[in-house]
Protein backbone atom coordinates (compact mmCIF):
# COMPACT_ATOMS: atom_id res chain seq x y z
CA UNK A 1 0.00 0.00 0.00
CA UNK A 2 1.64 3.37 -1.04
CA UNK A 3 1.81 5.84 1.81
CA UNK A 4 2.14 9.73 2.15
CA UNK A 5 2.15 11.72 -1.23
CA UNK A 6 1.84 8.62 -3.47
CA UNK A 7 -1.48 7.68 -1.24
CA UNK A 8 -2.91 10.97 -1.11
CA UNK A 9 -2.35 11.10 -5.54
CA UNK A 10 -4.66 7.88 -5.52
CA UNK A 11 -7.05 9.14 -3.34
CA UNK A 12 -7.31 12.46 -5.73
CA UNK A 13 -7.49 10.66 -8.50
CA UNK A 14 -9.88 8.20 -7.73
CA UNK A 15 -12.10 11.35 -6.23
CA UNK A 16 -11.62 13.81 -10.03
CA UNK A 17 -13.07 10.17 -11.30
CA UNK A 18 -15.72 9.95 -8.88
CA UNK A 19 -17.18 13.35 -8.81
CA UNK A 20 -17.05 13.33 -12.36
CA UNK A 21 -19.07 10.08 -12.75
CA UNK A 22 -21.56 11.07 -10.14
CA UNK A 23 -22.61 14.38 -12.58
CA UNK A 24 -23.07 11.94 -15.68
CA UNK A 25 -24.61 9.16 -14.12
CA UNK A 26 -27.14 11.56 -12.01
CA UNK A 27 -27.67 13.91 -15.08
CA UNK A 28 -28.48 11.51 -17.34
CA UNK A 29 -30.77 9.50 -15.21
CA UNK A 30 -32.70 12.93 -14.18
CA UNK A 31 -32.68 13.47 -17.92
CA UNK A 32 -34.41 10.12 -18.31
CA UNK A 33 -36.79 10.29 -15.80
CA UNK A 34 -37.24 13.53 -15.06
CA UNK A 35 -36.59 15.38 -11.41
CA UNK A 36 -40.21 14.74 -10.11
CA UNK A 37 -38.10 12.34 -7.59
CA UNK A 38 -34.71 13.13 -7.59
CA UNK A 39 -33.69 9.33 -9.29
CA UNK A 40 -30.06 10.56 -10.30
CA UNK A 41 -29.18 10.91 -6.67
CA UNK A 42 -30.94 7.80 -6.03
CA UNK A 43 -29.31 5.87 -8.72
CA UNK A 44 -25.77 6.81 -7.63
CA UNK A 45 -26.28 6.63 -4.09
CA UNK A 46 -27.64 2.82 -4.88
CA UNK A 47 -24.63 1.93 -7.08
CA UNK A 48 -22.43 3.24 -4.95
CA UNK A 49 -23.54 1.16 -2.21
CA UNK A 50 -23.35 -1.83 -4.22
CA UNK A 51 -19.89 -1.19 -5.34
CA UNK A 52 -18.48 -0.37 -2.10
CA UNK A 53 -19.80 -3.73 -0.84
CA UNK A 54 -18.42 -5.21 -3.19
CA UNK A 55 -15.04 -3.75 -2.49
CA UNK A 56 -15.45 -4.57 1.18
CA UNK A 57 -16.00 -7.97 -0.18
CA UNK A 58 -12.61 -8.53 -1.89
CA UNK A 59 -10.69 -6.80 1.11
CA UNK A 60 -12.30 -9.18 3.26
CA UNK A 61 -11.17 -11.81 1.31
CA UNK A 62 -7.98 -10.47 1.55
CA UNK A 63 -7.46 -10.05 -2.16
CA UNK A 64 -7.01 -6.02 -2.17
CA UNK A 65 -5.76 -5.62 1.40
CA UNK A 66 -2.41 -4.20 0.66
CA UNK A 67 -3.24 -2.60 -2.96
CA UNK A 68 -3.51 0.88 -4.01
CA UNK A 69 -7.05 0.68 -5.82
CA UNK A 70 -8.45 0.20 -2.11
CA UNK A 71 -7.88 3.38 -1.88
CA UNK A 72 -8.42 4.71 -5.51
CA UNK A 73 -11.74 3.02 -5.67
CA UNK A 74 -13.04 2.78 -2.14
CA UNK A 75 -11.42 6.66 -0.57
CA UNK A 76 -11.21 8.00 -3.91
CA UNK A 77 -13.87 7.30 -6.57
CA UNK A 78 -16.79 5.94 -4.48
CA UNK A 79 -15.55 8.45 -1.54
CA UNK A 80 -16.49 11.23 -4.25
CA UNK A 81 -19.40 9.40 -5.69
CA UNK A 82 -21.64 8.82 -3.13
CA UNK A 83 -20.60 9.41 0.96
CA UNK A 84 -24.07 7.08 0.97
CA UNK A 85 -21.84 3.90 0.02
CA UNK A 86 -20.00 4.47 3.46
CA UNK A 87 -22.98 4.53 5.45
CA UNK A 88 -24.66 1.85 3.96
CA UNK A 89 -21.61 -0.32 4.59
CA UNK A 90 -20.89 0.97 7.99
CA UNK A 91 -24.37 0.35 8.77
CA UNK A 92 -24.44 -3.45 7.82
CA UNK A 93 -21.02 -3.65 9.66
CA UNK A 94 -23.39 -2.98 12.54
CA UNK A 95 -25.75 -5.27 11.58
CA UNK A 96 -23.71 -7.88 11.29
CA UNK A 97 -21.75 -7.41 14.17
CA UNK A 98 -25.30 -7.82 16.58
CA UNK A 99 -25.37 -4.18 17.23
CA UNK A 100 -28.79 -4.01 15.80
CA UNK A 101 -29.86 -0.61 18.05
CA UNK A 102 -26.59 0.89 17.06
CA UNK A 103 -27.51 0.47 13.37
CA UNK A 104 -30.91 1.76 13.45
CA UNK A 105 -29.62 4.83 15.27
CA UNK A 106 -26.81 5.19 12.78
CA UNK A 107 -29.51 5.09 10.44
CA UNK A 108 -31.71 7.31 12.06
CA UNK A 109 -29.16 9.87 13.45
CA UNK A 110 -27.59 10.16 9.68
CA UNK A 111 -31.27 10.70 8.21
CA UNK A 112 -32.70 12.76 10.84
CA UNK A 113 -29.06 15.60 11.68
CA UNK A 114 -28.45 15.41 7.76
CA UNK A 115 -31.92 16.22 6.94
CA UNK A 116 -32.02 19.15 9.65
CA UNK A 117 -28.82 20.49 8.73
CA UNK A 118 -30.44 21.01 5.33
CA UNK A 119 -33.03 22.32 6.62
CA UNK A 120 -31.01 24.57 9.08
CA UNK A 121 -28.77 25.90 6.24
CA UNK A 122 -31.74 26.81 4.15
CA UNK A 123 -33.29 28.36 6.67
CA UNK A 124 -29.99 30.62 7.47
CA UNK A 125 -30.16 31.65 3.57
CA UNK A 126 -33.74 32.87 3.73
CA UNK A 127 -32.78 34.98 7.33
Amino acid sequence: MPTGIVLYCYIAAGGAMGACLRYFVSSNIDSWFGKALPFGTLTVNVVGSFSLALLYGFIERHELVESPYRALIGVGLLGAFTTFSTFSIETLTLLENGLIMKAVANVLLNVCLCLLAGWAAIAMMKG
